[in-house]
């Protein structure tokens, strides 16, 4: 049960914010929102498609996911997994996120391994970005919305997916996928675009920890600028946006 939970304001943007007291917390929390998502959607729709982030925080919810205790609650044959970003890094390698979630959530539920779609790592990652854009075209092309349920984390940095302060992928208007080069960490990144994450049917952030708290506040509570807090752009033009953190990233809210 959330510490607090209540709605946040923005311009013309309604958020759910919901602050919990520990990690732990956040994750079962979350796991019972999400399976109460998938149920809901599966009763009028033969799918449910769900994007995945990297990440500490994630790491934890797939573990509750995959429990015992929530494996059995959710009809993992009718999602279908997609990746919100990568490292351009192989499927080996411990940084690659599909890789994360393979040990921590995918080989421990029965998903369909043709229901699973990693952004390729072992071509250029250019061509991989081509390439995932056109699935997610056959996916996502004459609907209403697009993702069922997009699972965001936010560094400490301000940015979300790949999407890094001063990068121009952050203004990216028309194309759903890129991938760049990043100076910062040498190396090639792939990641989903705001344009299509925004026609999302629901956006969930989750942060947990101090490190967090004062970006935080800035994304929230501060003025729209998203060259320095990339996460400001995620905003569903359609769908609902949440926030799950702990007490410790929200130690510094004016509103919590």
């Amino acid at each position: 049960m959330a510490v607090r939970a209540f709605f946040v304001f923005t311009n013309t943007d309604i958020m759910k914010l919901n602050v919990f007291q520990d990690p732990t917390d956040l994750s079962y929390a979350v796991a019972d929102w999400m399976v109460d998502c998938i149920q809901r959607t599966l009763a009028t729709s033969d799918h449910f498609t769900l994007a995945l982030s990297g990440g500490s925080t994630p790491q934890k919810l797939h573990r509750v996911l995959s429990s015992n205790l929530y494996k059995d609650l959710i009809d993992w044959s009718k999602v279908h997994i997609f990746w919100g970003d990568e490292r351009a890094v192989p499927l080996s390698d411990e940084r690659n996120n599909a890789k994360m979630a393979y040990d921590t959530l995918l080989d421990h539920v029965p998903v369909v391994a043709a229901n699973i779609h990693i952004m390729r790592t072992d071509i250029p990652a250019v061509e991989s970005a081509a390439a995932y854009e056109k699935i997610l075209h056959q996916y996502f092309d004459n609907t209403p919305t697009s993702f069922d349920l997009v699972l965001l984390g936010m560094g400490d940095d301000g940015h979300t997916l790949s999407l890094f302060p001063g990068m121009d992928v952050v203004h990216e208007e028309t194309a759903w996928t890129k991938a760049f080069f990043l100076p910062a960490q040498d190396m090639f990144r792939i990641t989903l675009t705001r344009p299509i994450v925004n026609r999302s049917a629901s956006v969930a952030f989750l942060a947990a920890g101090d490190k967090k708290s004062s970006t935080l506040k800035s994304v929230l509570e501060g003025p729209y600028l998203p060259d320095q807090f990339p996460s400001q752009t995620i905003r569903p033009t359609q769908g609902t946006l949440h926030w799950f953190v702990d007490q410790a990233a929200a130690s510094e809210l004016t509103e919590a």
